[in-house]
């Protein structure tokens, strides 16, 4: 099924998909839920497609859709996706993420998942 709602409005769903995908850049590995960590794995597989080419309209691309955060080097999500990402993936064709599946949530049953950088 393509465009998951994830329950919540379209306006949040984009905010949520942006933050998640910032997080993934910056720590490499994060831990949601299992249809949200399948989405994002779209989302940040385009931008790492995206951060391959590096110049300055894909650039812009990115930065259009990537928060301006910080990680703990100092490091903006942009100079970490075209920085490090972009030239260490530059002879790979695809899969760049893996969704790993957890077991539940302990207070709704909610099937967790993890989803890395390879």
């Amino acid at each position: 099924m393509h465009n998951r709602k994830l329950g919540v409005t379209a306006d949040h769903r984009k905010a949520l998909l942006r933050n998640l995908s910032t997080d993934v850049i910056l720590k490499g590995k994060i831990e949601t839920t299992e249809m949200r960590a399948k989405e994002v794995q779209s989302v940040v597989e385009k931008l790492i497609t995206i951060a391959k080419e590096d110049n300055l309209s894909a650039r812009r691309l990115a930065a259009a859709y990537v928060r301006n955060v910080q990680n703990a080097e100092g490091k903006t999500a942009l100079q970490v996706l075209f920085g490090e990402l972009g030239p260490k993936y530059k002879d790979r064709k695809g899969g760049y993420t893996r969704v790993t599946k957890l077991g539940f949530r302990r207070g709704d049953n909610a099937p967790l998942a993890s989803i890395e950088l390879i």
